[in-house]
């Protein structure tokens, strides 16, 4: 039966007070809705309407929320001591820990607790919700309801249709959730639904990038944060989540997606989580916290210019303009000609190809071959790949003449698609196979992953960006080095490369 999300009397039932709990019922009490707020431990439902007490009181002194509107909003904040008091409500979200066994018993209890209409939801990250509903005598009123922490802040919400949801069971949660001043982004049952889905290839390709020894994880994240214009690197991101849950989601998404290459976790996640490194809450991660603050690792110095002569690869089209351009601002004297002297640094820009296949292919020395990443710009920060046959001096003469302006330079390992044209490309090609799969459409696939990822482009907007075309051939360069599938295109990029439109284009029906 159609809820009016509207309704003055809507009342909505909130079990499991915890981060997640407490954040969903603070947006239900600012919204006009009451809340019945649950935890099996009392006392910790009690700390959740302090902590949410105290918010509002700090919104008020700041000006950001009238006290009036304030008390009012408290008010409607009831602590349930048992089931009974879910009778009335017209809507229950669990917010309990991820244990699919314990969920599926909590919806067979509130089955003979509550009305028949009453809309019953799951706010898990990772476990299926239609194995989730299985739990229940009527699965068609139960669908997934996935917020995001902090929740007042992240202003998204999945609406998850679960194999048996009825349709009028999403239409009212998306409702409530616009309500609440949240985006819904209804989204069908797969493993990570669509936000988590595309958020793996961040932080599995900055891990894989780690553990091939190409870059360091300060590396990767300052590459990603200033070169791309990520607000955070992965490592830093796994650092604020906490690397157990962190963990804990790759590990589920990749199994339930039957060991997709694409989605392959790394041995050093687990391996640290034993070690109790879980980032700010334990007070160490993959960086060290005093007082709650990171402490970055020292920025490499700038060596003294060597006086070797410089000799750019004219193969690489607009890529070599650009850092043509770049070494004219810098006023460094570039070798002219077709081929280098005997004496030159032989600066490279590959797309998706690592430093030595770009010195075989161009029959150039590889101990004094360096490879200049220039795709996403080279204003705030640079990255230098060396072979692994890179002389010292020829490093430290790319490095010092690279960073002539103070702008940072950051000196990798050999890698096909550098740091960032690896991670991006991944991004990009996941989002696409979400849009291939029908997860969800194209245009919220960006706009949930901006605003429930803070990337600062969606990952189809990110393609379009680079170029369709660019973007495969990153991934194809990166498949035929390494063999490996994770790098294969989805057909969604592949067809709207070879047709020449935005990947952003829907299929006509």
């Amino acid at each position: 039966m159609p809820l009016d999300p509207d309704r003055t009397d809507l009342c909505l039932g909130v079990i499991g007070a915890g981060a997640m709990g407490r954040g969903i019922a603070q947006v239900a009490a600012q919204a006009g809705i009451a809340v019945r707020l649950f935890d099996a431990r009392r006392e910790v439902a009690g700390e959740a309407v302090g902590f949410i007490a105290g918010l509002f009181e700090r919104a008020t002194r700041k000006g950001r929320l009238d006290a009036a509107d304030a008390e009012a909003a408290l008010g409607r904040i009831e602590i349930a001591v048992d089931d009974a008091a879910f009778a009335a409500c017209h809507v229950v979200v669990e917010a309990i820990a991820e244990d699919l066994e314990a969920k599926r018993a909590l919806f067979a209890r509130l089955d003979g607790v509550v009305d028949e209409d009453c809309i019953l939801a799951t706010n898990t990250s990772s476990l299926s919700v239609t194995a989730i509903a299985a739990g229940s005598r009527r699965p068609g009123r139960l669908a997934g309801y996935h917020f995001f922490n902090p929740v007042a802040l992240m202003k998204v919400v999945e609406v998850i249709r679960g194999a048996l949801t009825d349709p009028w069971v999403i239409d009212a949660l998306s409702g409530i959730a616009r309500r609440m001043g949240h985006l819904p982004v209804e989204t069908v049952d797969m493993p990570g639904f669509l936000i988590n889905h595309a958020g793996r290839g961040l932080g599995t390709e900055g891990l894989r990038i780690v553990q091939e020894g190409i870059a360091g994880f300060a590396d990767v994240d300052a590459v990603l944060r200033e070169a791309v214009g990520f607000r955070m690197g992965p490592f830093e991101l796994m650092d604020l989540t906490g690397l157990d849950v962190s963990q804990a989601v790759m590990e589920s998404i990749y199994a339930q997606f039957y060991n997709e290459p694409r989605f392959r976790p790394s041995p050093m996640t687990r391996q640290r989580v034993a070690a109790g490194l879980l980032g700010r809450k334990s007070g160490r991660g993959f960086y060290d916290y005093v007082d709650g603050k990171l402490q970055a690792p020292p920025a490499p110095e700038v060596p003294e210019p060597e006086g070797l002569p410089i000799w750019v690869s004219p193969a690489h089209g607009r890529r070599t303009i650009k850092l043509m351009r770049l070494l004219d601002t810098l006023d460094i004297a570039v070798e002219e000609g077709e081929s280098p002297s005997a004496a030159a640094v032989c600066l490279v820009a590959p797309l998706g190809m690592d430093a030595t296949t770009s010195a075989v292919r161009e029959g150039l020395d590889a101990s004094r071959t360096l490879a200049v990443d220039t795709l996403f710009g080279l204003e705030r920060r640079r990255t230098l790949m060396t072979t692994s046959l890179t002389r010292p001096d020829a490093r430290r003469a790319a490095h010092a003449a690279l960073a002539g302006d103070g702008t940072p330079v950051t000196i990798i390992n050999d890698s096909p698609g550098f740091v960032a044209q690896r991670v991006v490309a991944t991004i990009v090609n996941i989002g696409c196979d979400i849009a291939q799969q029908k997860i969800a459409t194209p245009d919220i696939i960006d706009r949930a992953v901006t605003i429930g990822l803070g990337y600062p482009k969606g990952p189809l907007r990110f393609g379009d960006d680079i170029g369709p075309r660019r973007v495969v051939e990153i991934l194809e360069a990166m498949y035929a080095f390494y063999g490996d599938a994770r790098y294969r295109p989805s057909p969604w990029l592949k067809r709207r490369a070879m047709l020449g439109v935005s990947l952003a284009t829907p299929e006509h029906r």
